[in-house]
């Protein structure tokens, strides 16, 4: 490969980790100026953080029409950027975001797309990529035979390590787009202020079924909350209404790979499984001894959660200080 585009995102105007993840995973494979990072925003931008982290190249969209994200219209933008600088690997990350851009940008650009990269190395100059399959039990190996590549990278996955460089290329591109790209665009984005991302956190703690009801979660906001980390949730537990469709993890929740994964109360069936067996470390707290979860945990604790969890955060709590 020649060129690698990567598609930068914001939160609060600040680069996501994830965002950072690609350049770490960019710089693994070729030289830094042959590396583009893209943004797409009207605001302006600290770039700090992008030195600090081995990007030299940085290209900014401006000139759009509206403030609003649109899938439409952002995937026209990095096609016209891929063209332009004739890239042949662009990097997405696995996100709610990356996961519905890439596609389309691929379409566009008739380029060969995967998904949920977990590898990425070059033998003899082919890019070899990594990915599980069969909800996580194997890991297969390919190579994408078109001159053109789109992957999204699962996050958490390629620790972002900071690398860096003195100066920044920053180059204002203005693309052709218009009011009528945004065929969707996204109105209104609410946030759980103060509340963690679970595909952005080193530590999830995640409900299960077994928590009985809403009335007890206060139990996995208040382990998490002396821990650091998130609040995520089983597929069971979001389909009975108990917490919100953002915070499931899972086959048809988000895909995450934290330092630590707490799960209490949960199962472990195959579809909740495929979301979170890659954790670092995985610790299991349920009070059926033969649950699936603990085959994959890296630590288990059998027993009832309303006793081992409020013990668990004391005893966090006094090691804290």
């Amino acid at each position: 490969m020649n060129k690698i585009l990567i598609y930068l995102e914001l939160n609060n105007n600040i680069f996501k980790r994830s965002s950072l993840e690609l350049i770490t995973a960019a710089n693994n494979l070729t030289t830094k100026e042959n590396i583009f990072g893209l943004i797409i925003t009207k605001n302006e931008i600290n770039d700090d953080i992008l030195k600090k982290y081995g990007l030299q190249n940085l290209i900014i969209v401006n000139n759009l029409p509206l403030d609003n994200y649109s899938s439409s219209a952002f995937s026209k933008i990095v096609n016209q950027i891929a063209r332009q600088l004739n890239i042949d690997l662009l990097l997405f990350s696995g996100n709610a975001t990356g996961l519905e851009l890439a596609p389309k940008v691929s379409v566009l650009l008739d380029a060969a797309y995967s998904a949920d990269t977990i590898g990425l190395e070059k033998v003899n100059e082919e890019l070899i990529i990594s990915k599980p399959v069969y909800a996580g039990k194997a890991i297969i190996k390919l190579k994408l035979n078109k001159q053109i590549k789109v992957l999204t990278l699962r996050p958490n996955i390629f620790t972002a390590k900071e690398d860096n460089i003195e100066n920044i290329n920053k180059e204002v591109y203005n693309v052709e787009i218009s009011e009528n790209d945004f065929k969707e665009k996204v109105l209104e984005v609410k946030r759980n202020e103060g509340k963690l991302d679970v595909s952005e956190a080193d530590i999830i703690v995640s409900g299960g079924r077994g928590i009985k009801g809403p009335e007890n979660y206060y139990l996995i906001e208040e382990l998490a909350k002396v821990l650091g980390g998130a609040v995520g949730a089983s597929r069971a537990v979001v389909d009975a209404g108990w917490r919100p469709h953002s915070e499931q993890v899972g086959q048809t929740g988000k895909t995450v790979s934290p330092n630590l994964y707490v799960a209490v109360g949960i199962s472990g069936a195959v579809q909740h499984l495929a979301g979170m067996s890659s954790s670092k470390y995985i610790l299991a707290i349920n009070k059926d001894k033969e649950a699936p979860i603990f085959k994959v945990a890296d630590y288990g604790i059998v027993g009832d959660i309303f006793q081992i969890v409020p013990k668990l955060i004391e005893k966090i709590k006094q090691i804290k200080g």
